[in-house]
């Protein structure tokens, strides 16, 4: 997730429980051309044991470039290539969730890329959507192409491009995937409590889970999650002033990656998810979401009564971007009268996009 799950975050979830974070998504033309922002955004803390990035790219070369840069002048030990991205600006342009469509693109790109990490022996992963709408479904092929070109395993986000991020996952479309592939298939979508991963499991067959907004500002997610997985009961949910001790923590991470006032203005874009549900009035979550120094932070957090319980009407409910299905998606002109693809010039889906 650009702009949330720097190396500040990722270290924040990793000491609350088990698994593999993930860098915010980089472009791969931003990292050959040495962009300035793209490099800046490839920060790892010294208790990351394994270094995973996510690229977005559209050209084979360009990507398996990056790729050996990942790996060779980075220490990266995963690369998961992400063709999930619905937003208009990146579709429009052949990039993102559309491009799944175009079979013989994705194949060049998957094996240019696999065959840059391969010797270093890094594994590459793929997310993608069920498809651009249901009239076009792209999942199952995506899988076969992934699977052929030697990707590690693959996870689906239950949704197409149209929903973008409304309405509710298809998991039976996981469990299809999960049926047409033998490598290990993730799901993702609608995971929003422990409870969840573990219905998904059983309902779709997969290997895993990959979180996206349901961590948004709860970390301790993965916590519940490490205990669910391994069949501990499950811990309390944290009181107000837990949730306020892990906010600023968070802020303590996220200013060691630059300093006070930067740092704690990238921290205000999360206060409404630490406190969502949360008996907050209007003013303090006015200033929290202003503020811009320790004392200030400090100053506004001693406000909060420390002894408020977890809002149980939060539970299993949806975080961060929702919004309506699209009436239609924003693709190139006659994108869908081919499926190959394989000389199209797509370089201007990347352009604009977050991670340069």
């Amino acid at each position: 997730m650009a702009g949330i799950t720097n190396a500040a975050f990722r270290q924040l979830c990793r000491e609350q429980g088990a698994g593999l974070y993930v860098c915010e998504m980089i472009t791969s033309r931003g990292l050959v051309e040495r962009d300035r922002k793209t490099l800046s955004m490839l920060q790892f803390d010294p208790g990351e044991r394994v270094r995973s990035v996510q690229l977005y790219g559209v050209d084979p070369v360009i990507m398996a470039r990056a790729t050996e840069i990942l790996c060779n002048e980075y220490g990266v030990g995963h690369v998961d290539l992400n063709f999930g991205c619905p937003v208009p600006k990146v579709t429009r342009k052949g990039g993102g969730a559309a491009l799944p469509y175009k079979r013989d693109r994705l194949r060049m790109i998957l094996e240019a890329t696999v065959q840059a990490a391969a010797p270093y022996g890094v594994p590459v992963t793929i997310k993608t959507r069920i498809g651009i709408d249901n009239d076009h479904q792209t999942y199952l092929d995506a899988g076969r192409i992934a699977e052929d070109s030697g990707c590690a395993a693959i996870a689906l986000h239950g949704r197409t491009a149209q929903q973008a991020y409304a309405g509710q996952a298809d998991w039976n479309a996981i469990a299809a995937l999960k049926a047409h592939v033998s490598v290990p298939v993730l799901g993702n979508g609608d995971i929003w409590e422990a409870a969840d991963a573990l219905q998904m499991m059983r309902q779709a067959g997969v290997d895993g889970v990959v979180i996206g907004r349901g961590c948004l500002g709860r970390p301790w997610l993965f916590r519940d999650l490490a205990d669910a997985f391994a069949g501990r009961p499950r811990q309390p949910l944290p009181t107000l002033g837990e949730v306020k001790h892990m906010l600023r923590r968070h802020a303590e991470l996220l200013v060691g990656l630059s300093d006070e006032l930067h740092g704690l203005s990238d921290l205000r874009k999360h206060m409404a998810w630490y406190f969502k549900g949360f008996p907050v009035g209007g003013e303090l979550r006015h200033h929290l979401g202003m503020v811009s120094s320790f004392a200030e932070l400090d100053q506004l957090l001693s406000q909060l009564d420390p002894d408020v319980s977890f809002p149980a009407s939060e539970l299993g409910s949806p975080r961060g971007r929702q919004g309506a299905p699209r009436a239609k998606v924003a693709l190139p002109d006659g994108w869908l009268a081919d499926t190959s693809g394989r000389d199209l010039d797509l370089a201007a889906a990347e352009q604009g996009i977050s991670g340069g």
